[in-house]
């Protein structure tokens, strides 16, 4: 492996259609599991870099994470990315925030949804003999960003340097570091019971103004707005690439919640406050109308790391050069590393056909 961790397109915010994808393993050999696992990784990577050359300006890109169960499975080396477990429900004294099992999940993105579409055909052509696929959502930016109950989604996302300073695992992991933790859940939302409520009402579960999107002042925003729940300080923050989906006619709407970042703690903070609530009780109140049927964690390997992968030849490494920390004190330095990775790999020669 090379000393430099270049992540894969995390922190990109590119992409009106998105797929997710999640795919469990089934109980065959190892060999069997592994010798796919080798080839899919191999995939992803040309996917990238053919998304790359073909539509250059269209954001499309596909993520690969690896699930807990599947890092054993794959008998990958050990210790493992130190946050990467198996996710434990949440319980609320009303709501939980449910945990099921994920060994892999794709996330694919571009601005056609016909890169999506091939992307997926091939992704499931090398796992279908040897895995279920056990979700696939097809999420669609709404109009300016906003979920489709309305509002706008992820107004706190961090921008620009801060991406990679809260979105990639630092020193703190240095074995993983480049990588990121991505946790996901899948929401319905109850559209009809929350579009009855009176516009000042709707506003008050998310503790912001529906259309301006500015956030409700001290002493106006209730206590269990969302806003207010689901904000776990200034400085404990995640990348955020939610996408609504869903069915119109059948009320069964919903949001794609899934976050990026350079510690899992965070995220379970959040959700902490959501379903148990801040004091406790005081759970969120955008959870009367929306219910998560999902909650998996992952993690997502460097390039490098996939490059390995691919070539079943990976092994702990730590990395030379920073990619996330310093890097609020050097911003183009950090932008200069992470900015265009697919491009930058093509002359360190991964991601060359393979089949």
């Amino acid at each position: 492996m090379t000393a430099t961790a270049h992540p894969q397109n995390v922190l990109d915010n590119h992409g009106t259609n998105t797929i997710f994808a999640v795919w469990n393993f089934k109980e065959l050999p190892t060999e069997a599991i592994s010798a796919a696992f080798q080839q899919v990784c191999a995939l992803v990577i040309n996917l990238n870099h053919s998304a790359k050359v073909r539509f250059p300006d269209h954001g499309a890109s596909c993520v690969i994470g690896i699930g807990p169960l599947a890092w054993n499975l794959l008998d990958f080396p050990q210790p493992g990315p130190a946050e990467l477990n198996d996710f434990v429900a949440i319980e609320g004294a009303k709501y939980t925030a449910v945990a099921t099992r994920g060994d892999l999940h794709f996330h694919l993105r571009g601005l056609n949804s016909s890169i999506c579409y091939d992307m997926a055909l091939e992704i499931s052509k090398i796992l279908a003999p040897v895995a279920d696929p056990v979700e696939e959502v097809h999420g669609f930016r709404y109009w300016d960003g906003r979920s489709i109950l309305g509002f706008v989604d992820g107004t706190e996302n961090p921008e620009q340097y801060e991406r990679a300073f809260y979105g990639l695992i630092g020193e703190a992991d240095p074995a993983y570091k480049g990588g990121s933790y991505l946790f996901v859940q899948k929401y319905i939302h109850d559209l009809k019971a929350f579009k009855a409520l009176p516009l000042d009402q709707q506003e008050k579960v998310f503790g912001r103004y529906r259309e301006s999107d500015v956030e409700m002042p001290d002493g106006v925003k209730p206590a269990n707005s969302h806003s207010a729940l689901a904000n776990v300080g200034d400085d404990l923050k995640v990348i955020r690439d939610n996408m609504p989906f869903g069915n119109m006619s059948t009320n069964e709407m919903g949001t794609y919640f899934i976050a990026y970042a350079s510690t899992f703690d965070t995220v379970n903070k959040m959700l902490k406050n959501m379903f148990v609530g801040s004091p406790a009780g005081n759970y969120d109140r955008l959870l009367d109308f929306s219910t998560a049927e999902t909650g998996s964690l992952f993690f997502v390997p460097t390039l490098e790391m996939l490059d390995a992968m691919s070539q079943g030849s990976f092994e702990i490494n730590t990395v030379s050069k920073d990619v996330t920390e310093g890097n609020k004190d050097n911003k183009d330095s950090n932008h200069q590393i992470i900015s265009d990775p697919i491009q930058e790999l093509s002359s360190l020669g991964i991601g060359s056909l393979k089949s």
